[in-house]
Formats: C-alpha cells, structure tokens, sequence
C-alpha cells in the first residue's frame, strides 16, 4: 500500500520509512551503478538524505517515489565521483539465497552480473526508467513522479531502453560465444 501523504496527514515516522524502503533503496543503487564497495555507505546517503528532509516532505508524490528519485540523485553522485577518480570495480552478485545449491547461487550471480553490465551501456536516463518500471516494478506515474519528467516521456525512454538493452544483451551473447 503506497504511502501518499496529504497536507492532513502526518508525516510517517523515519523507522518506517526506512524499513518500508530499505531494499528497494539497496536495489536501485546497485543496478544505477554503484560499486559493490560503496552501497553501504551511498544507501547511507540516502537515509541521511531522506532524514534531513522528511519533515518538510509534502506528500505532492507517494513516499517510495520520493526515496527512489532520492536514491537515484545519490547514484549519479557516486557514479560521477568514480569517473572523476577513474575506478572501476566490476559488480558482482553478493547476495545468494542461502537455500540454493551451489551451482544455482553460481548461476543467478553470473545472470545478475551479466544484467548490471549491459544495464551500464544503457543510456543514463534509460537505464533509470528500465530499472524502476522493469526491475522495481514501479509504474509510469510513479516513475514520472520520481524523475520529475512528463509521463510520456517515461514511455518513450522506457522503449528505447528495451530495444537498447536488447542490442547491448545480444552484442556481450555474441562476444561470449565460442
């Protein structure tokens, strides 16, 4: 149940927040670009980010699309300062489900690896509105909303980033072949 706040209402409490948004913050921020290295300490950005202004937030979206337009802010800050520093770390899946074999924990951190590349190719504003619609599953509006950008043009970056992704995904299939 989506947290939209009105001026009637009262602001929920930072705990809650947090706890409610959490994951889908962690998420974002890895599959916007943020090195392994440094998640703990961008989600912590963000929390900061979301603390500080909390009190003075005006309910004008839900409470996921203001944390998720904030966790996109503090990604392209980190993204920014690693290519200003010239490092690269490669993404790696560090989260396995613990009740999988071996094999299957090798396999989706390989799936996951390979998607944060090709995710990396896309343009930035593409990648944005792909990763929240297709893997955070929020909706146009509420991407819109979190982006600050008309509806339709949630739509055609959406488009341009299938087909980009879909290019990009089939360029690193045909230089992995044998």
């Amino acid at each position: 149940m989506p947290m939209l706040m009105s001026a009637a209402l009262e602001v929920p409490a930072f705990e809650q927040v947090y706890d409610a948004h959490f994951e889908v913050v962690w998420r974002t921020l890895r599959r916007m670009g943020v090195t392994a290295a440094q998640l703990d300490d961008a989600a912590q950005d963000v929390f900061l980010a979301v603390h500080r202004s909390l009190a003075r937030f005006e309910g004008r979206s839900t409470v996921r699309t203001w944390v998720v337009g904030i966790a996109l802010r503090v990604a392209k800050d980190y993204r920014r300062a690693a290519s200003r520093k010239g490092v690269h770390q490669p993404l790696h899946g560090a989260l396995v489900d613990a009740g999988s074999g071996p094999e299957v924990a090798a396999a989706a951190a390989q799936a996951r690896a390979i998607v944060e590349r090709v995710l990396l190719q896309l343009d930035e504003t593409q990648r944005e509105v792909l990763v929240l619609m297709e893997l955070e599953q929020l909706t146009a509006p509420e991407v819109s909303e979190a982006l600050n950008v008309n509806l339709s043009t949630v739509y055609s970056r959406l488009r341009l980033a299938r087909k980009a992704f879909d290019v990009a995904l089939a360029a690193w299939q045909e230089r992995s072949a044998p």
